[in-house]
């Protein structure tokens, strides 16, 4: 159960790995009002999507600098950090989950493919309240701004977010001495596709392989969608449900449907 403004306790997960400076900036910064614990990846895991590790060993590696009870560096995917935290590292569920501060944006059809935005569906999926945080040009300042805008904004009036639906939030390049996002805006996705170019490649041994470049393609004109408005410098959030179902289309079908012969 929510319980408060005065006191949360708090789940830390990425996909651009431990070390990271949004993760580690937005922990300090929570850790001052709050009870925090950090899962993530040992190593980067961006565009990871939601795969978890079946089959192989999840090695978990404590952090004895923050607490050996606290913080932990996992041999797996985001996903993979938020199970484990839930099931086996946590003295008991989070309040909220936090993923990021994400090096780089999730608008569009980037939700699909970030393991940012997964860890917080697996929270979602878990039942716990959960939020994905990425930022467009991630400098030192820009990360402390953030922070302290998310120690305040967890506190107000939108948390926790309704019961199976998750924050995508996206901050725009700012300069946060001169010139700090002045607005959030609600909105939906909108369309952010890629032209993707395979380029072919040989290693060490001589042995061909295809290396991945993808360029982002922004639809922008388009009313009241993340890509649209972090383009005019807005904050942007997202609430994301994971009930993808069409149901429009269901309504103008049959409930049961009967097979023909072949």
């Amino acid at each position: 159960m929510w319980r408060g403004a005065s006191w949360i306790r708090l789940l830390l997960t990425n996909d651009d790995g431990y070390e990271a400076q949004g993760l580690q900036t937005l922990a300090a910064v929570l850790r001052l009002r709050h009870e925090v614990y950090v899962v993530a990846p040992d190593r980067e895991q961006s565009a990871s999507g939601h795969a978890i590790s079946v089959r192989r060993p999840l090695y978990v590696e404590p952090d004895p600098g923050q607490g050996p009870a606290t913080d932990f560096r996992v041999g797996g995917t985001p996903a993979d950090c938020v199970k484990l935290a839930l099931e086996r590292l946590m003295p008991g569920p989070p309040d909220l989950i936090l993923s990021g501060i994400n090096h780089g944006t999730n608008l569009g059809r980037d939700v699909f493919y970030s393991g940012t935005v997964s860890a917080a569906v697996e929270g979602i999926f878990q039942g716990i309240p959960a939020v994905a945080l990425s930022c467009h040009s991630p400098e030192l300042s820009q990360l402390a701004w953030i922070a302290a805008f998310v120690g305040r904004w967890i506190e107000g009036p939108h948390f926790p977010p309704p019961l199976g639906v998750l924050y995508n939030v996206n901050f725009p390049a700012f300069d946060p001495a001169r010139n700090p996002p002045r607005q959030v805006a609600w909105v939906r996705l909108g369309r952010r596709e890629y032209r993707n170019r395979f380029e072919r490649r040989l290693d060490a041994e001589g042995r061909p392989y295809f290396w991945l470049i993808g360029q982002p393609w922004d639809r922008l004109g388009e009313v009241d969608t993340d890509v649209e408005a972090i383009s005019q410098g807005y904050v942007t959030v997202t609430p994301i449900h994971t009930d993808i179902t069409e149901y429009q289309v269901l309504a103008h079908k049959p409930e049961r449907e009967v097979i023909s012969q072949v």
